[in-house]
């Protein structure tokens, strides 16, 4: 088990430390963790770092933040997941808070989900307003890593997206990292442009291991586009899962990465953590105790 220290400048961790295949295996808490505060205590002893995911669906509460800052110990550090809307994905209007959905024309409150583009820009500025005052307790107490901005497949390279990118940049409540769903920002023909974009707005590239041979899929490029934070995420090779509709995150990412699967990433880790301040490494494969025992796994191979 790891010691949940970095292991030089690289933090180590996983996607989420609430998934409830993680709670059910019952194969990482111990018995008497049974409330969050203190699953979140005892996760935070054993890795640096951690993702909040559950802020993609709902935005985050100032008290929450406030508390996740409380019970973990100095040096931790937090990425937090940007709510849906800022990354042009659907949400529940049930998600948005009151005084957004008060904002909203009668049309649009009466849907089930909306996107960015159905509020109106001062519904738009109060979710953004929102968002990075909840997590001030987490950056007062220094534990705010990065905002993770995931953008869907369809989200593509086009003179709109790329200026959107730019605004985002600006409005991040802390380093923004990009993590593209969509295969064509990294074609090999476009690769350098938008790694030369991001090191433009001073973001984050977020570099990738997932399945590949889909339309989608991003290839597992290593660079560092930041001098202040690199990082990795790491999806698991679930080819068979990965495009299937109608399934859990953790039945997508559902994948045990073995010692020579991960012992190939070492050497780029390495190159990332030269090159930047800091570099995250994440295993996003949230299924029953895999990613923490990947996540402890890899932490091992960086100290060899």
């Amino acid at each position: 088990m790891s010691t949940g220290r970095p292991v030089g400048n690289v933090y180590y961790g996983t996607s989420s430390w609430t998934d409830p295949t993680l709670l059910k295996s019952k194969d990482f808490y111990p018995p008497d963790a049974k409330k969050p505060e203190e699953r979140l205590r005892f996760y935070s002893k054993r890795f640096p770092l951690v993702e909040v995911d559950a802020t993609f669906y709902a935005l985050p509460s100032e008290r929450n933040a406030a508390l996740w800052a409380e019970r973990t110990p100095n040096g931790f550090v937090f990425n937090v997941k940007s709510f849906g809307l800022m990354t042009q994905h659907a949400v529940a209007v049930k998600s948005l808070p009151e005084p957004v959905r008060e904002m909203l024309p009668g049309e649009t409150a009466a849907k089930t989900r909306v996107y960015a583009r159905d509020l109106p820009e001062d519904a738009m500025n109060a979710v953004w307003d929102m968002f990075s005052g909840a997590l001030k307790p987490l950056a007062d107490a220094g534990k705010l890593g990065a905002i993770l901005y995931q953008f869907p497949h369809w989200f593509a390279a086009s003179r709109d997206n790329i200026a959107y990118l730019r605004e985002l940049a600006e409005r991040s409540p802390a380093q923004p990292a990009i993590e593209f769903r969509g295969a064509g920002w990294m074609k090999e023909d476009k690769q350098e442009r938008t790694l030369d974009l991001l090191r433009d707005i001073g973001a984050t590239y977020v570099v990738v291991d997932e399945p590949q041979g889909f339309k989608t899929s991003v290839p597992p490029v290593v660079a560092a586009t930041s001098p202040d934070l690199a990082m990795i995420r790491f999806h698991g090779h679930n080819g068979e899962n990965w495009e299937k509709r109608g399934i859990t995150a953790a039945e997508r990412f559902r994948y045990l990465y073995d010692d020579n699967e991960l012992r190939e990433w070492v050497p780029a880790a390495r190159r990332l953590a030269e090159e930047s301040e800091q570099l995250h490494v994440l295993m996003n494969n949230c299924y029953a105790d895999y990613g923490v025992r990947n996540a402890a796994q890899f932490a091992a191979l960086l100290q060899e």
